[in-house]
């Protein structure tokens, strides 16, 4: 920050190659979003170094994710090496220095740092469903769920609260479809594997409590008054891309649906990086990219500056294109019709500068070399200039894993996220009424089966026989039912049965032997 207001990017340059002047990013317009663009290793991951560094400086928080763990190195000091010292000597950047910023460090996994979750109902039908790459009918079914859980007060924190709550839809399909509509166990089935293989992916990780704070996200550090970087560790995040596309765009949508109106600021409350920006879109339905583009349009009155990287331009949609004011664009390949066509779109997307070919000097630019255009004065973008990015300050390249861990030591959520919270939700509600109905069930059975039953002595013959006079292997201290094939009693057999159940005393016994003894006769 030479300038008050002011976040320093780097130098232009004219045709002669001599200096030109300083470009800067005017801070009050920093919530007007931006775009950092360019072939792979080109320098957009130092650009965003020098991005974060700057509103950090000027007490912004800055969330980003790290793809590679480039940018970790931002939490210590840089070194005095000399293609950096040479960089800021050709720039002019006199008071060049090194610092360490205050970085928190964020990880869905729990293991390069904090854990961060969010809950099932938290992420909503449309992002879940996103998530699970549902079809229109399975989406359909998602919704019904979610309201389902709304009416019956179940709520939905993690997998398995939304795995019971579908084993619960598709056994009371029938009676469910004509209360929210149809509920096609098909769909249900389908969902459930989806389920699966997200929870193979480590979605159960994400999914949880203690939820994420979005004011914990938005902190300074109470020294420096620098803004907290917030560095979300992505590397193995990367292995599912769905998954890391759909986080970043719940947290936006958090931050879109808490934050205050707070019109246009001197500067951004915080800044937003999302890197390789194209997985957000990649086979996106309309619905989520319209999705993107309300929150984008609208999250800059809440104070948010969102900063798309991606490789190339056309990867994010004209609709959200055309809400990103700052632009800093790396050199671009042109081998291919696409290629070229990414690199005229470029091109056209700048404020034309007299003095060089726009479409010709993106294919130009070295490594750290981008066109740059900002806003300035009522909002307008500037001249485009070819810029040489200043050096950061931090450290250039990651942080090894003690150093690593001795900056999440001395975090300030230190201790806030790092253990699982299961509280009573769905999974156990819904468990204990299947147990109270499986329990409910058992006793009317059992209370069924007790009115079934004869009264002793009343001669009745239901199916049942008492020891000694059933079948030789039904001699047992209990009443058994009589198997099937059973034949029809004649009127002697149950005449005898009949008074030999009445009879307890050695009287009784001798009576029945007088009866036996006429029958015989």
């Amino acid at each position: 920050m030479d300038d008050t207001g002011k976040l320093f990017i780097g130098g232009s340059r004219k045709p002669d190659d001599s200096l030109n002047k300083a470009e800067y990013l005017e801070l009050k317009f920093g919530n007007r979003h931006g775009l950092v663009t360019g072939a792979t290793g080109t320098g957009k991951t130092v650009t965003l170094q020098v991005l974060a560094e700057g509103f950090s400086k000027a007490g912004v928080p800055v969330f980003a994710a790290d793809i590679k763990g480039d940018l970790s190195g931002i939490a210590m000091k840089g070194e005095a090496k000399d293609f950096l010292l040479k960089r800021a000597e050709q720039i002019g950047f006199q008071d060049y220095d090194f610092e360490q910023f205050p970085v928190i460090f964020w990880d869905l996994f729990g293991e390069k740092g904090h854990r961060v979750r969010t809950t099932i109902a938290e992420m909503g039908p449309l992002l879940l469903s996103r998530l699970m790459d549902a079809s229109e009918p399975q989406e359909g079914v998602i919704n019904i769920a979610f309201k389902i859980a709304d009416k019956a007060n179940l709520p939905l924190l993690d997998l398995k609260d939304f795995a019971s709550l579908l084993n619960y839809m598709g056994e009371n399909a029938s009676e469910l479809s004509t209360q929210f509509g149809l509920i096609s166990k098909a769909s249900v089935g389908s969902i459930q594997r989806a389920l699966l293989v997200l929870e193979q992916q480590g979605a159960e990780h994400f999914f949880g409590e203690p939820a994420l704070k979005i004011t914990d996200i938005m902190r300074t550090n109470p020294n420096s008054g620098y803004g907290q970087i917030s560095v979300l560790a992505a590397d193995k995040l990367m292995m599912n891309p769905r998954l890391y596309a759909t986080f970043l765009l719940w947290l936006l949508s958090e931050l879109f649906e808490e934050l205050p109106e707070v019109g246009d600021p001197e500067q951004p409350k915080l800044v937003f990086f999302f890197d390789e920006a194209h997985l957000l879109f990649n086979d996106a339905p309309k619905v989520l990219t319209e999705r993107v583009e309300q929150v984008v349009r609208l999250i800059r009155s809440k104070g948010v500056g969102v900063y798309f990287v991606t490789q190339n331009p056309l990867d994010v949609p004209e609709t959200v294109l055309a809400q990103l004011g700052n632009r800093v664009q790396h050199a671009l390949r042109a081998y291919t019709p696409r290629e070229q066509k990414a690199v005229k779109t470029a091109a056209d997307t700048f404020r034309p500068n007299p003095d060089f070919d726009c479409a010709t000097a993106i294919t130009n630019l070295g490594t750290g070399e981008a066109l740059v255009s900002t806003l300035e004065g009522k909002g307008a973008p500037s001249i485009v200039e070819r810029t040489l990015v200043r050096p950061p300050s931090g450290r250039i390249g990651p942080l090894s894993d003690q150093e690593r861990q001795t900056i999440m030591d001395k975090s300030p959520v230190l201790g806030v996220y790092d253990e699982d919270l299961d509280r009573e939700s769905a999974f156990e509600i819904l468990a204990g009424r299947a147990k109270q109905a499986a329990d409910a069930a058992a006793a009317k059975k059992a209370q069924d089966e007790l009115q079934a039953a004869p009264p002793a002595g009343s001669g009745e013959t239901t199916g049942w026989t008492l020891p000694g006079f059933g079948d030789k292997d039904d001699d047992r201290d209990r009443a058994q039912p009589r198997r099937s094939g059973y034949q029809r009693e004649t009127i002697i057999e149950a005449a005898m049965k009949s008074v030999t159940r009445t009879v307890a005393t050695q009287v009784g016994r001798a009576i029945v032997r007088g009866i036996l003894g006429s029958l015989k006769r």
